[in-house]
């Protein structure tokens, strides 16, 4: 299949955001390696916010990523698993115990278990990407990662459930479809983006992370090896390059490159001096002067970085609020990585941890042999993980056969007191 004959499996992903389409081929050899065999990206069309806005438009992008993939690869790919950072995403973690009576655990009352947790399912007419085993628990006890072997009175499990508006994930497995392709999987970003750049000592002693994308921002809190809660924001990067726009009167495409090349969140003393084109090189004289700019159409730095620290601290004050709803807060609360092409802009995790007040680092993906340097960047770790992703192939409990089980659920009040307690454990 595989261009390189030490390559044994091969996992495919395609990420469709608001700003790029992208794709990446992964390849494992017999020893587990990963190495990147093809790795694409282009403009995206027809998406706004994380919703397929036109689907022959969207579908076009994702055929012609896949295909520049492919062609790096030189390898077709038949499916993919996608990512899904809009339709609503919510998450809860549900708990499920059976009776025990003492007796050692064996893989069939696990079995049991899982299919109880299954069968009672409630995604209240929403759709469900995502319902997997956290960690089990013994006579109430946490932290359990394989109950086999081990006596107790009860057995019972925690699960992380993921759900999303069902129409606009049917969207984006139509647009792949349209592409002919099959789609494995649908990932919820933040999974994905945790993958990629949350290590496992993060995930289990408590991180927040924020991915910025071009249209939407989302807030996961991760702990105990699951995530806890996770909460979008209608806001990006975008966002900044709109309120440039805007404030200079030119063009989105001039606002986007003054971003990318001169943009910053931090602000010097020598920002009022220093001068900054607007127009790339040779277009000094062509483009219509901007706003308050110079015979040369350059404008201050310090008004860029006026807008830009403006725009990222309404974000900001919003991502607060997010992480203040999810529980992560007070002087427990551990770090934020911050990823996501937003994170790429010069300054912003800086910006970020002044504004939260709390530790902040840059989330990449992980060194992977193959990776091209331009995809090896915070605006593409969710792309590696969703490979990654589907590499581990995760257990999901939906998966799990039916069994007849006395089951104790944990249901309203109980429910919210089980999700306020792991929430105060770990933060």
């Amino acid at each position: 299949m595989a261009a390189n004959p030490r390559v044994t499996r091969a996992y495919a992903a395609v990420n469709i955001g608001s700003f790029r389409v992208s794709c990446m081929i992964l390849g494992q050899d017999d020893s587990g390696a990963f190495q990147v065999l093809g790795s694409s990206h282009r403009r995206a069309e027809g998406v706004k916010r994380g919703y397929v806005t036109d689907m022959a438009a969207a579908s076009d992008a994702i055929r012609q990523a896949v295909e520049k993939a492919e062609a790096t690869a030189r390898t077709t790919i038949a499916s993919v698993t996608i990512g899904c950072a809009g339709a609503g995403l919510s998450s809860k973690v549900a708990s499920v115990e059976i009776a025990i009576g003492g007796r050692r655990i064996e893989e069939d009352d696990i079995d049991h278990l899982l299919a109880a947790a299954r069968d009672m399912l409630q995604p209240d007419g929403r759709m469900v990407l995502h319902a997997q085993p956290a960690h089990y628990t013994l006579d109430g006890a946490h932290g359990v990662a394989n109950p086999k072997g081990l006596h107790a009175e009860t057995l019972g499990v925690d699960i992380h459930v993921v759900m999303a508006e069902g129409a606009p994930v049917r969207n984006l497995i139509e647009a792949v479809q349209n592409a002919h392709l099959d789609v494995d999987a649908v990932v919820a970003s933040p999974l994905a983006s945790a993958y990629a750049c949350l290590s496992p000592e993060e995930r289990e002693l408590g991180v927040a992370l924020v991915e910025i994308g071009a249209q939407v921002t989302n807030v996961s809190v991760h702990a105990g090896g699951m995530l806890l809660g996770l909460k979008s924001i209608p806001i990006g990067s975008n966002d900044i390059t709109d309120a440039l726009a805007s404030s200079l009167g030119i063009r989105r495409g001039q606002a986007e490159r003054l971003k990318c090349v001169s943009g910053s969140a931090i602000a010097t003393p020598s920002d009022h001096r220093e001068m900054v084109p607007v127009g790339g090189p040779g277009e000094e004289h062509v483009l219509p002067l901007a706003r308050g700019a110079d015979e040369q159409n350059r404008i201050a730095r310090a008004e860029l970085v006026g807008v830009v620290t403006e725009r990222l601290s309404y974000l900001a004050s919003e991502i607060g609020k997010c992480l203040k709803t999810l529980g992560f807060s007070g002087a427990n609360a551990g770090r934020v990585v911050l990823t996501g092409g937003g994170a790429e802009l010069h300054g912003a995790a800086d910006f970020m941890q002044g504004a939260l007040g709390r530790a902040v680092r840059v989330g990449k993906p992980p060194q992977i042999a193959g990776l091209p340097e331009a995809h090896a960047t915070p605006g593409f770790a969710t792309l590696a993980g969703l490979c990654l992703y589907a590499a581990d192939d995760p257990v999901d409990i939906r998966s799990v056969e039916s069994r007849t089980a006395t089951v104790r659920r944990f249901a309203g009040l109980g429910v919210v007191t089980r999700v306020f307690q792991a929430v105060r454990d770990y933060f």
